[in-house]
């Protein structure tokens, strides 16, 4: 017997791309599991299982930075914040964390498939009762509008947001003067995608339109550093929640358009926040 359930949770994560570089992803996760009839006859009870898959998945890769350790340019080393990763390819990379800050897979590249096939033998090593495998899809939420996707750090949240390199893949929605926007909103997600949101109270070398910018700041799990290209990072004077994001994004598109502009800034699946800026009398 087959029972599935389908976007049991969401995962939010970074990927380090040998193409690409750093950028962030959000998966729905869709699940089946295989199993024998109990007397009560049914193979699991939901409500059990379910949280039992939620905190697995919670513990192992979401919000961490995955990376794939036989990628060119890739190299991992101990450092003493924990662990230290470096890339070459596409640009110049350095972050170092805690260990738990990082998913280290032993590939070239990461895809959504080999994750979930990955996530599919973990899971499947202990299953609950009754179960005897366990299936794993992750699937990206489909386009409706513009998407981006964005990597930072919350050196002030008490879960694992304050991870230096974790991400989200997001939709963005622009109202100009009432109406719907669709051209500012592919124009900022183009301009968004696949950067880095910094702190500016957390940089320790250079400024916004440098060439190279470097992070740092102590959270509840350790010290955390990041260094990358500038031209790939937007510095905000707030730390780069979804509330500050949606409020940055109004302001800059407010000023330069001289209209009242309302945004809808997403944090990954079906989550986010508003802000409205009015256009100056």
């Amino acid at each position: 017997m087959t029972l599935f359930v389908n976007n049991l949770t969401n995962i939010d994560a970074s990927i380090w791309s040998p193409t690409h570089g750093l950028c962030g992803a959000s998966w729905h996760v869709d699940v089946e599991l295989d199993g024998e009839l109990g007397e009560d006859g049914m193979l699991f009870d939901f409500g059990e299982v379910k949280p039992w898959i939620k905190s697995r998945l919670d513990a192992s890769l979401d919000h961490t930075l995955l990376v794939p350790t036989q990628a060119p340019g890739v190299d991992i080393s101990e450092c003493s914040e924990g662990l230290q990763m470096t890339a070459e390819l596409p640009y110049t990379f350095d972050v170092r964390a805690p260990r738990q800050g990082f998913t280290l897979l032993p590939w070239s590249e990461i895809s959504a498939e080999r994750l979930g096939n990955h996530l599919s033998q973990e899971l499947s090593k202990r299953p609950p009762p009754r179960v005897d495998a366990i299936r794993v899809r992750l699937r990206e939420e489909t386009p409706e509008g513009a998407i981006y996707t964005y990597s930072h750090g919350l050196k002030h949240h008490s879960g694992n947001c304050q991870r230096i390199a974790h991400g989200h893949r997001s939709h963005l929605r622009i109202w100009r003067g009432g109406q719907r926007d669709v051209e500012l909103e592919t124009y900022w997600a183009e301009q968004l995608n696949n950067g880095y949101l910094i702190d500016s109270e957390d940089l320790v070398e250079g400024r916004e339109g440098d060439e190279i910018l470097k992070i740092r700041y102590r959270a509840a799990q350790g010290q955390f550093q990041l260094k990358m290209p500038g031209n790939r990072c937007h510095v905000l004077n707030a730390p780069t929640t979804v509330e500050h994001i949606a409020a940055w994004l109004a302001n800059r598109i407010a000023r330069d358009t001289d209209d009242t502009i309302l945004v809808q800034a997403f944090e990954g699946i079906d989550k986010g926040a508003l802000a409205e800026r009015r256009a100056a009398p």
